[in-house]
């Protein structure tokens, strides 16, 4: 397993039960890789945490899925709150970065589990729908999962001050 930095700030850092609850609850982060000619590549997605991982969909194709290809690592950043305070000159912030490895998902039957975890969590209760959603568009998907082998989070020092 790699080593990772540890937080500088340590008074500012999330439990790892608050940086889960965070990833549990926001709805969209941005998943960084690395890109072509060795370019950081960002892209905002939409995910659902569950089980330690991380999971999102993609189109078969594209500069996502050749990055993910040629490199396995990954990290994925959620920003909760962004409470900026313009006469103070800051942010009161809480957000949480996620570092582990992300593979393409080959097997169908977890595939398919992925993909109505993500259903499941963006239209809960349409069953139906999703089962012909699926039914229709899931050969045209890819589905990941990103396993998680660090996870901080991190907030204002003007939050934890708060208490």
């Amino acid at each position: 397993m790699e080593q990772f930095r540890q937080m500088r700030r340590k008074r500012q850092q999330l439990s790892e039960e608050e940086s889960q609850n965070i990833l549990k609850k926001a709805t969209a982060g941005t998943l960084a890789l690395l890109g072509d000619n060795g370019y950081p590549y960002a892209v905002p997605i939409s995910y659902v945490y569950a089980d330690g991982a991380l999971f999102f969909h993609s189109a078969l194709s594209g500069h996502k899925v050749d990055a993910i290809r040629q490199c396995e690592k990954a990290s994925f950043c959620v920003i909760k709150k962004d409470d900026v305070q313009p006469e103070q000159y800051t942010t009161f912030f809480r957000s949480v970065i996620a570092f582990g490895r992300i593979h393409i998902i080959e097997d169908d039957a977890e595939k398919l589990r992925a993909a109505r975890r993500l259903g499941d969590r963006y239209n809960p209760g349409q069953e139906e729908a999703l089962r012909q959603e699926l039914a229709k568009g899931l050969s045209r998907m890819l589905m990941m999962r990103m396993d998680i082998e660090h996870l901080t989070g991190k907030e204002a020092i003007e939050l934890v001050r708060q208490g």
